[in-house]
């Protein structure tokens, strides 16, 4: 017999599986020998109150033998001799678009212009040890993209553009945890990522596609309004080279010199907005001690805790963003002369600090000009005065959380995750005026809400801008190609459709399937 219980437990009792048998036997009063198996459908937390407790969604086998697969791995055929699609750019979009067009029978020929997974973590301890950015290879620019070294969070809240699940199974089959199919808030973390990403290359390739690294679009092949490949730079051997077919363009948020491309080659797009700030960066354990609201913090049976802040101040909003508890500030900037911090967490987020961005709405209209990369213009502005700042280095601009709030100069900072190191800067004085305002009441508010959160020991990391593209590339709503261009399938967060891993493989998804019928016709 098999059945679907709702249980809400405390979170010893549900962390092993012989607790959650033992619990349900007391509970439903049969003998617990005869409980063969419990599967965890759906996993949560509800910290709300001082008692903790975890939502579990168990299927329970009573004198039955679960199957052996946890989820139907997908099937992947041979594309060798199949027609080609063009995939600019190996981040999720063009990972997940490149997987899709293999199981509808195209064969995928992805560009991407940063190196291997392997060989980027090279380049990114460079950046700690020398202050100096590969602007080809970093963190936003490489196999698996601005995702793969930046965190590996896998919630969405975008439940109607496609099917999460199947994202998800994607990745179990390549390697990842099948503890993601059940968690609400999913991830792999930042030292299991890159593996899986290994991995769903590895398919791409086995199928028959094809994978070149350090190859660097360059522009479009156009016959006409028809797309029919492009020119790619080869960073390797200095050469130029052509590649044709239809094609998916997944370049990511940060890819300034596309978005400068399609601007003089007059491509439609549109500014779009974003928002920007700081990382607030606090100790973990400070954290789990307000998100459980108990002084002993998370114990021994909870995970780092998590939070969520949203407020309105004076008609924009201001907001918690990529939240990694337990994890790291790292440097994302992908050229000279920038400053810009993310953040990351292992898969045990077993850090002793909890960060998020910290950041503000900004509209279009917020940016004076017509010009439509002004909101671009607006980010290099503001991530070069940070550079400056910051002795013109990767050493990050930082503040006190309340010194900035009562706008005074810290005179001395907490330690923290940030390896190129942090120097003391006056926040308050030098970012733009309307997002300090409201950062500084927005804090006001979170701290009121949630008490300890607006704290002296909490350090605000400058800058963080790249939460979005700063420009959406237009496309047709049902056919999901660009408005002019026939062929040309903008795709994913760098084109302005998705924001995260699992919305960017559902949309890489969605345009490979739309490519397809386009190339059927």
């Amino acid at each position: 017999m098999i059945q679907e219980l709702q249980l809400r437990i405390s979170p010893q009792l549900a962390s092993a599986e012989n607790h959650i048998k033992e619990y349900i036997a007391r509970e439903k009063g049969i003998d617990v020998r005869t409980i063969t198996h419990v599967r965890v459908l759906r996993r949560s937390i509800d910290a709300r109150q001082r008692t903790i407790l975890i939502n579990l969604n168990v299927r329970v086998y009573i004198n039955e033998q679960p199957a052996d697969d946890v989820y139907e791995p997908v099937v992947y055929r041979e594309v060798v001799d199949c027609p080609h699609v063009v995939v600019v750019g190996e981040g999720p979009g063009g990972l997940f678009a490149s997987l899709r067009l293999i199981e509808l029978g195209f064969r995928p020929i992805v560009l991407e212009r940063g190196k291997n997974v392997h060989d980027r973590k090279k380049d990114l301890s460079l950046i700690t040890k020398t202050h100096r950015v590969d602007e080809e290879s970093n963190y936003c620019f490489g196999e698996g993209g601005a995702g793969a070294f930046s965190d590996g969070k896998l919630y969405t809240r975008s439940k109607k553009r496609g099917n999460i699940e199947k994202i998800l199974r994607v990745f179990c089959q390549h390697g990842a945890s099948t503890s993601i199919l059940a968690d609400a808030h999913p991830h792999i973390g930042t030292d299991k990522l890159p593996a899986v990403i290994e991995q769903m290359r590895n398919t791409i390739i086995k199928c028959g596609g094809e994978v070149h690294f350090q190859t660097k679009m360059t522009g479009l092949l156009l016959n006409g309004d028809r797309v029919v490949g492009v020119e790619a730079h080869n960073l390797l051997t200095d050469t130029m080279e052509t590649y044709r077919g239809a094609v998916i363009l997944s370049t990511g948020h940060s890819a300034r010199d596309i978005y400068r491309y399609f601007a003089r080659t007059q491509v439609e797009m549109q500014a779009k907005g974003l928002a920007m700030g700081v990382r607030v960066e606090h100790p973990a354990a400070l954290i789990d001690r307000i998100q459980y609201h108990n002084k002993e913090g998370k114990g021994k049976y909870l995970p780092a805790a998590e939070y969520n802040f949203a407020t309105q101040i004076n008609g924009r909003g201001v907001y918690s963003f990529c939240m990694c508890p337990g994890g790291f500030v790292i440097p994302a900037a992908t050229g000279a002369q920038q400053i810009v911090v993310n953040g990351m967490s292992p898969a045990n987020r077993g850090s002793k600090w909890s960060n998020s961005g910290m950041v503000v709405e900004v509209r279009p209209e917020d940016v004076e000009g017509e010009d439509v990369l002004r909101l671009m213009t607006f980010q290099e502005t503001l991530e070069r005065t940070c550079w400056q700042q910051g002795n013109m280095k990767q050493t990050a601009p930082a503040q006190r959380m309340t010194d900035f709030v009562q706008g005074r100069l810290s005179y001395d900072l907490p330690k923290s995750s940030y390896a190129p190191g942090l120097i003391s800067s006056p926040l308050h004085f030098w970012l733009p005026a309307p997002i300090v305002k409201r950062l500084q009441k927005g804090f006001e508010r979170f701290g009121q809400t949630s008490r300890g959160f607006l704290t002296h020991e909490a350090v605000l990391i400058a800058v963080e801008t790249r939460t979005s593209s700063p420009v959406r590339i237009l496309r047709d709503n049902e056919t999901l190609q660009h408005v002019r261009l026939r062929g040309l399938f903008p795709c994913g967060e760098g084109a302005g459709y998705a924001g995260g891993i699992v919305s960017a493989g559902i949309d890489g998804e969605r345009c490979a399937e739309m490519c397809a019928l386009y190339l059927n016709v």
